[in-house]
């Protein structure tokens, strides 16, 4: 039976500074997309039926605002079991979610390119909160996005929560991994963007290099300060913090008690997130579709050069192509 879908926090019980994230979040989230971004993710709704909530459209080719590229989505879905027309998707799914899909589709005499996730209301609604270990959701979701598709207005509610609660998450974990002379400074949106995106991106199979995680605050830099200060003032309203003003940003003073229970649960988290990435790229291995000319074709894109793999390695790739795959991943080209 799917979930019902979270409203948005009541007035009574949310205060100014929530409210005025979900607002931002609600406005980011309503901006239109491009026509072939709202063409594919038609299509992505046809192929997983009436159990599409939203497709939520994220990443480079919204920073860049282009379609030249891989087009990134995640498609939220009711249940798996309704999503997939076999059971063998739906219980991958289930086990390790998401599942990451790819397809090639044709819009008006060019290729469209995505590689999406399909995950349940439910499992982004526990991996955007503060229980989670897993900081794959909330690193993705505290960034900008917008709504390719959305089913109705309680599926848009939902999704609006999800990404302001993913945003709280963000900017509360970051604290612990700030210096305590940072803390007690100045606080600007810039440092906990730097931080959080780094060390999220260093729980992943391939980090994110200093200069990539700069230009990505700098694309967004004015959201990112006020999301941070929105997500900041929202917390110090739930009894997560005191905030003073210093400066160029907010001195913020969190419990020691709750510092100390953050910084343990990072040293956890990256073995675990990077664990659950290699569990994750085996299972897309059979989820992924035709995976062999993706990675060769976003290696040749990244990098200028051109692999040639031998038939038997195209033919069996789980077998002869995984040494090619696998130098990949250590040179950093496919994540």
């Amino acid at each position: 039976m799917a979930e019902a879908p979270a409203a948005s926090p009541p007035d009574g019980l949310a205060g100014p500074a929530d409210r005025r994230l979900h607002a931002r979040i609600a406005a980011e989230l309503a901006a239109p997309v491009p026509g072939p971004v709202a063409a594919l993710a038609g299509e992505l709704r046809r192929r997983h039926g009436a159990a599409t909530a939203a497709v939520v459209f994220y990443g480079s080719c919204l920073r860049k605002r282009t379609t030249d590229g891989v087009l990134d989505f995640y498609v939220v879905v009711d249940d798996y079991r309704s999503a997939y027309p076999g059971r063998a998707l739906a219980l991958a799914n289930a086990i390790l979610p998401p599942n990451v899909l790819y397809l090639e589709w044709p819009y008006e005499g060019e290729t469209l390119r995505t590689k999406y996730a399909v995950i349940s209301m439910a499992d982004v609604r526990r991996r955007a909160s503060l229980r989670s270990l897993d900081c794959r959701i909330w690193a993705r979701f505290c960034q900008p996005a917008a709504l390719a598709f959305v089913r109705d207005a309680a599926a848009r509610r939902a999704v609006e929560d999800v990404v302001a609660t993913a945003c709280r998450t963000f900017v509360e974990r970051t604290l612990a991994i700030l210096p305590d002379a940072e803390l007690r400074r100045a606080v600007t949106g810039e440092a906990i963007f730097a931080a959080g995106l780094r060390e999220t991106y260093r729980a992943e199979l391939r980090s994110e290099r200093d200069h990539a995680i700069r230009e990505l605050h700098a694309a967004w830099a004015e959201r990112h300060d006020a999301v941070a200060r929105d997500a900041l003032e929202a917390l110090e309203e739930r009894g997560r913090c005191t905030l003073a003003e210093s400066g160029e940003g907010l001195a913020v003073t969190v419990p020691a008690a709750d510092l100390r229970r953050s910084r343990r649960a990072w040293r956890l988290r990256r073995p675990l997130a990077k664990a659950l990435a290699i569990a994750g790229l085996l299972k897309t291995a059979f989820t992924f579709g035709d995976w062999v000319p993706y990675v060769l074709w976003k290696t040749e894109r990244q990098t200028g050069r051109r692999i040639e793999l031998s038939e038997r390695q195209r033919r069996h790739p789980l077998i002869f192509a995984w040494p090619v795959i696998a130098r990949l991943i250590r040179e950093g080209t496919y994540r």
